[in-house]
C-alpha cells in the first residue's frame, strides 16, 4: 500500500492504493493537522495475553467489533458490523454472560437495551463516546420540544432519531411516538413518520436527530422534498434560531449535529480525486454533507460500501468517503482494485480508536478474574421507551 499526500497522487500504483494526506487543512471541520497513521500494532506479548484471556472466557463472552475499529481489535471480534447489527447479534446470543462491545458508548447502550437482564455489557474504555451522539443532550431535546409546542407544531411532528444517539434520546423518541432509524433504512423510517401526520404531501413534520446531513440527504434525495423544506434547529440559540413561522413552514426539522469524520469530506475532495484518478467511482456515506453526496457517484451505509467494493470489477478505481480504518481494511482486502481515501487530510475517529488492544486485554483479563469492568447499564425507564422506539423500527418494512 502506497502512502502519499493529496498533491502527489497523479500516478496510481497498479495494486490497491490508499491516498493518505498528511497536511493541514484549515478549511476542514476541525482545522487541525491529522496524523496519517495510528501507533504501531501492540507488542507480541500483549497479543498473546489477549489470546489467553479470550480462551479463558470461552463461550461466556461474546466480542463485538465495529467496522471502524483498529485491525488489532477486529482480530479478536467474534462478529463485525455496524452498530445496530452488532446489538442484534448480541441479543441473539442469550447464553453469553458477557458482551464486550468494541465500539462507542451509544452502541453499548443499545446492546444493553436489546440483551437480557442476565447479560452484562462491557465497554473496554468508557471514554469511547461519539461526538455526534453528544451533540443532542436530553435536556436540549426536551427544551426543543417545548419550542415546538409553543409554536403550535408539536402535535403534527414525529421524532425520528438516528441509531447514533444516546439511550435517553431514543427513549424520548419512543415516548413521543417516533422511531429509530439506521443509515440503511432512514428513508423507510421517514416515510413512516410522514404517513403518521398526513403523508409527504401534507403539512406534518419530522424532528430528525442528531445528524442533520443524513436527515437532509434522505429527505431530499430519496423522498423528494426540497432543501427549502428543511430547517436546522440549533440548540445553542434561543428557539433553535428559528421563528415560529419557519417551524410551521418546515417539513424536516433537522438537529444541528454531524459526524466529526464524515463532516470532513468536501466537494473539493471529490473534484480533486476525479482530476487525479481517471474513471474513479466516488462512494460516500450519507452522513456526508449534501454537496458531497450530490457530487458522488454512489451513496450508502457502511454495509453498502463494503458490499459495493466486494462486488466491484477487478481493475476499477474507487474513492471512499468514510472512516479511515474501514477504508484501509477495504484497500487491503481488494488488492485487485485501487481504493483511495477521499479526504485530503487524514483523521481517524478519535473516540472509536480509544478502544485499543490494551483496553480490550484489560477488560477480558478482568472478566476472566471475576471482575466486571466498565459495565454499561441503561436506566430501566429509558430502556423501556428506547426499546419501544427500536421495536417500531423493527416493525418497519424491510426488517
Amino acid at each position: 500500500m502506497t502512502l502519499t499526500t493529496s498533491a502527489a497522487f497523479t500516478e496510481p500504483a497498479p495494486s490497491a492504493l490508499l491516498l493518505l494526506g498528511r497536511g493541514v487543512d484549515l478549511a476542514s471541520e476541525r482545522g487541525v493537522e491529522c496524523v496519517g497513521d495510528l501507533p504501531a500494532p501492540s507488542d507480541p506479548d500483549l497479543v498473546e495475553r489477549a489470546r489467553a484471556a479470550r480462551a479463558a472466557l470461552g463461550d461466556r463472552a461474546f466480542v463485538l467489533g465495529h467496522h471502524y475499529q483498529r485491525d488489532e481489535v477486529i482480530a479478536f471480534a467474534d462478529v463485525t458490523g455496524d452498530s445496530f447489527k452488532l446489538a442484534r447479534e448480541a441479543a441473539a446470543r442469550p447464553d453469553a454472560e458477557f458482551v464486550i462491545f468494541c465500539g462507542v458508548h451509544f452502541m453499548a447502550e443499545s446492546a444493553d437495551i436489546l440483551t437480557s437482564n442476565s447479560q452484562q455489557v462491557v465497554l473496554p474504555d468508557l471514554a469511547a463516546g461519539c461526538s455526534m451522539a453528544d451533540m443532542a443532550a436530553i435536556d436540549q431535546v426536551e427544551d426543543a420540544w417545548d419550542v415546538l409546542v409553543d409554536a403550535g407544531v408539536a402535535e403534527d411532528t414525529v421524532p425520528v432519531t438516528y441509531m447514533n444517539s444516546t439511550a435517553a434520546i431514543k427513549a424520548f423518541t419512543g415516548r413521543h411516538g417516533g422511531t429509530v432509524c439506521t443509515s440503511s433504512n432512514a428513508h423507510v423510517a421517514l416515510r413512516w413518520a410522514f404517513d403518521k401526520v398526513g403523508g409527504l404531501d401534507g403539512t406534518g413534520k419530522v424532528l430528525f436527530m442528531p445528524d442533520q446531513h443524513l436527515g437532509r440527504n434522505t429527505a431530499v434525495l430519496q423522498l423528494g422534498l426540497s432543501l427549502d423544506d428543511c430547517v436546522v434547529f440549533d440548540p445553542r440559540k434561543p428557539n433553535g434560531g428559528l421563528t415560529a413561522q419557519q417551524l410551521k413552514d418546515a417539513r424536516m426539522i433537522l438537529w444541528r449535529g454531524h459526524c466529526s469524520v464524515h463532516g470532513r469530506f468536501s466537494a473539493r475532495n471529490v473534484t480533486d480525486i476525479r482530476a487525479a484518478v481517471p474513471d474513479v467511482t466516488v462512494l460516500v456515506h450519507p452522513e456526508c454533507k449534501h454537496e458531497v453526496v450530490t457530487a458522488a457517484d454512489m451513496v450508502g451505509s457502511t454495509e453498502y460500501i463494503i458490499k459495493a467494493l466486494d462486488a466491484a470489477e477487478p481493475g476499477t478505481s474507487w474513492a471512499v468517503g468514510t472512516e479511515l480504518n474501514l477504508v484501509r481494511r477495504l484497500a487491503n482486502a481488494h488488492p485487485d482494485k485501487q481504493v483511495h481515501y477521499l479526504d485530503s487530510t487524514v483523521c481517524f475517529c478519535s473516540t472509536m480508536n480509544r478502544i485499543d488492544l490494551p483496553h480490550l486485554v484489560w477488560a477480558m483479563e478482568s472478566l476472566a478474574a471475576g471482575r466486571v469492568p466498565n459495565r454499561i447499564v441503561v436506566d430501566a425507564d429509558d430502556a423501556h421507551w428506547a426499546r419501544v422506539a427500536l421495536d417500531q423500527m423493527l416493525a418497519l418494512p424491510g426488517y
